[in-house]
């Protein structure tokens, strides 16, 4: 990054924004010393900062209206909080933006913070997509499917829906209201005769022209304005065909209407709480007990309630509820599309800018109050119930994690409760589609995000050799480790509110002899002391309450049967289990519907699809000669020549 003069005539050109750093200040500086040394170098003007430590790692991204303003509150040195104050004792370099407004400043803010997750900010923990409606825009006649990732797709999204469970109800019900189809392309294009779902009325059959193209486009105009916000006037105009056509004594025709009315009377009943005067708005609530924090989001869409999800968001335990929301909201809407209402539970800080932000980035205009009576409130005072329940829901489990967390160690001769458990298991079938898996589990539970699998590559094993397949996915695991993270004396993970990246347990489903396994390679990476290994040994006949624990340098030893830290080992070993047998399932099915096509160098998707559009099968292709091959579309003499030796190695 370039470093332009820091001079204070420093202005951001029309347009465009001026990011500079401040490390020629003075590199040795740290703390208080480098925020003073910037201080009288930076503009009256709104941006961005961020506050770095010496390893280069960002602490904390900021906005501000000035940040000549805001930097000189840190560099004055008191009246800070605890966290603040550590915050500027490790800052050793700092980095500005200068933007056009305090809009653009906000936005930014609010993507940096997304991206590179410093430690002093409030961060939104969020690491699943929303599901949505697609109604697609690319073929004559348009589908409706759910949809999770990326947009990419032509055609009108619709939510977000808290869950991947009522995008599927919504749909269904939207089958019987519109009679839109949800087969795939490839599936209408093949069609003869109409599917089961025009037979049940699910759909109205444009794949066999049942349906005039105008009619159906008359049908996908009807769902699109109910998914967007118009569902009283579509009910109105289909109450109005259907009083028509019963009185034209066209029952039949009635009939349908009839039904259409009711499915969508079904999708607005059946939604759990769904107000009568809003049509489209997120509904906010907070609440902090025990230095924690839950965020309970509401979705309503077409004056329906579409889900709802609960965040427990990682921020200091000092803050304001209304600055945690505050932070939250401009993170959630980062990569989201915005409703025209947003309603709180808490005043956040900036309350009218994060409107204006947010209305700037949606198009249009998007409010964002606290409701003081009515519906509203009661909407807001709902959501906070809800995020009340859940945090004391949470933290009794953490409670009860922490109270086994804390036997395990005390079992098991450890100096503190363990803060990181890893569990491996392998899973085979005579040797075949070997894997290794590893889950993980700490104070909160299960961390899914940090389980991993391992397909055992070595040549080497024998197959069914578990001790080896052992070595490997050790020698793997933590080769990796080290090479990413470096040793835990470094420091990698010296921040007490961070999930460490090194394990402090690694539990082995296996005896006497895996742990020979397990402790050769920990030696031989030099981490044998850093790493407590547990061997489980299944007791005799698999006797779930008699199992073996193996450690080093303590004779093997079994637990109580009603010992709830055996139940907690347990739960940990049924739960690698659980996830080595998936993956074995999963690579298994994939090898069995695996083509030999796959395997010959040259052979793309296009090639190998006119093969089999050309002979019919793989094998028919692996009988034939050259000069059949040649005859494909595509297929030269070179490429027949390599699909035929292929096949025939050795002739």
């Amino acid at each position: 990054m370039s470093t332009p003069d820091l001079s204070p005539e420093i202005s951001p050109l029309p347009g465009k924004a001026v990011e500079w750093d401040s490390a020629g200040a003075d590199s040795a500086a740290v703390g208080a010393e480098v925020i003073q040394a910037v201080v009288k170098r930076l503009p009256n003007a709104p941006g961005v900062y961020r506050m770095m430590n010496a390893e280069g790692d960002v602490l904390y991204v900021g906005k501000a209206r000035s940040l000549k303003k805001r930097v000189t509150n840190y560099a004055q040195g008191r009246g800070h909080t605890n966290r603040i104050t550590r915050m500027i004792r490790e800052t050793a370099s700092m980095e500005f933006v200068v933007t056009r407004t305090e809009t653009e400043a906000l936005l930014l803010e609010a993507n940096l913070i997304k991206r590179l997750r410093p430690r002093f900010n409030v961060l939104l923990r969020d690491d699943k997509s929303f599901p949505y409606i697609l109604l697609t825009g690319d073929h004559p006649a348009p589908g409706i499917f759910k949809h999770r990732g990326a947009r990419s797709k032509k055609g009108d999204y619709f939510g977000p829906f808290a869950s991947a469970g009522a995008v599927g109800r919504t749909i269904n019900s939207l089958q019987r209201a519109f009679l839109i189809r949800t087969c795939t392309d490839s599936v209408f294009e093949s069609r003869t005769r109409p599917c089961l779902l025009y037979q049940i009325k699910r759909c109205s059959g444009p794949c066999t022209g049942e349906i005039s193209e105008e009619d159906y486009a008359a049908l996908v105009a009807e769902t699109k304005a109910f998914l967007s916000g118009r569902s009283s006037k579509v009910k109105a105009d289909i109450a109005t065909a259907m009083q028509e056509a019963s009185e034209a004594l066209d029952f039949e025709r009635a009939a349908v209407y009839r039904d259409r009315l009711s499915a969508l009377s079904h999708v607005q009943a059946h939604q759990g709480i769904n107000p009568q005067g809003i049509e489209e708005a997120d509904v906010f609530a907070i609440h902090q007990e025990g230095g924690q924090s839950c965020i309970q989001v509401f979705f309503f869409r077409t004056g329906q309630n579409w889900g709802n999800r609960a965040y427990f968001p990682k921020a200091d335990p000092a803050l304001a509820p209304g600055e945690v929301l505050g932070s939250f909201l401009a993170q959630f809407y980062d990569d989201k599309p915005c409703p025209r209402a947003i309603l709180l539970s808490h005043t956040v800080e900036d309350q009218a800018l994060l409107a204006e932000a947010l209305s700037t980035r949606a198009g249009r205009k998007v409010s964002v109050s606290v409701p003081q009576r009515g519906e509203k409130k009661d909407l807001a005072e709902h959501a906070l119930r809800n995020a009340r329940e859940a945090l004391g829901r949470r933290l009794a489990e953490t409670s009860s994690q922490t109270r086994l967390l804390e036997g395990f160690a005390e079992t098991f001769g450890l100096e503190a409760a363990p803060r990181r458990i890893e569990v491996y298991d392998n899973s085979h079938i005579m040797g075949a589609n070997a894997v290794g898996a590893m889950i993980v589990a700490g104070a909160e539970g299960f961390v899914k995000n940090q389980y991993r699998k391992f397909n055992i590559r070595s040549t080497d094993i024998t197959p069914g050799d578990d001790f080896g397949m052992m070595r490997e996915v050790m020698q793997r695991r933590f080769s990796r480790l080290i090479n990413e993270q470096g040793l835990p004396e470094n420091g990698t993970d010296s921040e007490a509110d961070a999930f460490p990246a090194w394990p402090d347990v690694i539990l082995i489903d296996g005896g006497k002899g895996q742990m020979s396994s397990v402790r050769r390679i920990l030696d031989d990476l030099g981490i044998a002391d850093l790493v407590t290994a547990i061997g489980i040994a299944k007791g005799p006949d698999r006797d779930a309450g008699r199992e073996r624990f193996f450690m080093q340098e303590k004779q093997p030893f079994s637990l109580p049967v009603r010992d709830p830290v055996l139940y907690f080992v347990q739960r940990l070993r049924d739960e690698a289990h659980r996830f080595a047998i998936g993956t074995h399932r999963a690579r298994r099915k994939k090898e069995m519907v695996r083509n030999p096509l796959d395997e010959i160098a040259g052979i793309g998707p296009g090639r190998k699809r006119t093969l089999l559009h050309h002979f019919g099968t793989a094998k028919a292709v692996s009988r034939a000669g050259v000069e059949d091959l040649m005859e494909v579309d595509g297929i030269s003499e070179s490429i027949a020549r390599l699909i035929y030796n292929h096949f025939h190695e050795g002739r």
